[in-house]
C-alpha cells in the first residue's frame, strides 16, 4: 500500500485529490495538509511514501516544507511531488533543487495521476526529460568550473551525464554511446552516488549548473 500526505490549502482540491487516488487498491490517503507547516508535522508523525505538495499556500509554502522534508534524515524515504498551476514556475525549479522528485500540472489526468505516484515510489524522477530542459534553461545560471565540479567522474560517465542533461532518455544514451542500457543504467547509479543527486532531476541541474552543458541562451 503506498502511503500519501496531501498538502495544498483549497479543501476542494484536497478532496479531490483523495477521491481519485483512493480509488486505485494500492493507494492510501493517512494525511492532509493546508499549509506547508502543517505539511511538515504530519509528514514527521506519518511517514508518508509520497507528498503532493502544492507551492503556493499561505504561510509556509510548499518550496520551505519540501526543503525541510528533504533535509530530515528521519524522512529520506519520503519523496516529495509537487503541484502546480503552470508548468514553467519558477518555484517548481527551486523545488527540484530542494530535492523534489519532479512535478505535476494540476489538470492531470486521474490515471496519470495514479501512474505518477507509483512511478515516484519506484525511485524514478518524474520529469519527462524535454520538460526538465525547458525549465531548467530558463532558471538556471551556470557557476564554478565544470572540471572541478565533475572531477569525481569517469570520461564515460561526463558522456552519459551529458546526453541526460540534453534530455536522453537511457534507450537513446545506449544508442548514442553504443551501450546496453543496463549499462547506461549502472553508469547512471554511480554518477548519482558520486554526485550526491537524488534523481535525475537533479542530475541535470547538477550538469546545467557546472556548465557541462550550456543553455541555448548563452
Amino acid at each position: 500500500m503506498i502511503r500519501i500526505v496531501l498538502a495544498d490549502d483549497q479543501p476542494l482540491v484536497r478532496a479531490g485529490l483523495r477521491a481519485l487516488l483512493e480509488n486505485s487498491s494500492d493507494m492510501e490517503v493517512v494525511a492532509a495538509a493546508a499549509d506547508g507547516e502543517e505539511a511538515v508535522s504530519v509528514v514527521r508523525s506519518s511517514l508518508p511514501d509520497v507528498v503532493l505538495m502544492d507551492i503556493r499556500m499561505p504561510g509556509t509554502d510548499g518550496l520551505e516544507a519540501t526543503r525541510r522534508i528533504r533535509a530530515d534524515p528521519e524522512l529520506a524515504a519520503t519523496r516529495v511531488l509537487i503541484l502546480t498551476t503552470f508548468e514553467f514556475d519558477q518555484y517548481v525549479f527551486e523545488a527540484l533543487r530542494a530535492g523534489a522528485s519532479g512535478f505535476l500540472v494540476k489538470n492531470i489526468e486521474p490515471d496519470r495521476l495514479r501512474q505518477a505516484v507509483r512511478a515516484t515510489v519506484r525511485g524514478e524522477s518524474l520529469l519527462a526529460p524535454n520538460v526538465t530542459r525547458r525549465l531548467i534553461e530558463q532558471f538556471v545560471r551556470p557557476a564554478g568550473d565544470g572540471a572541478e565540479g565533475l572531477s569525481a567522474l569517469t570520461d564515460r560517465e561526463r558522456d552519459v551525464l551529458a546526453l541526460v542533461a540534453e534530455g536522453l532518455s537511457n534507450a537513446e544514451i545506449a544508442a548514442r554511446l553504443f551501450l546496453s542500457p543496463a549499462t547506461v543504467k549502472t553508469h547512471l547509479h554511480r554518477i548519482m552516488t558520486k554526485l550526491d543527486a537524488r534523481d535525475r532531476a537533479q542530475l541535470v541541474i547538477q550538469a546545467y549548473e557546472v556548465g557541462l552543458v550550456r543553455p541555448r541562451w548563452l
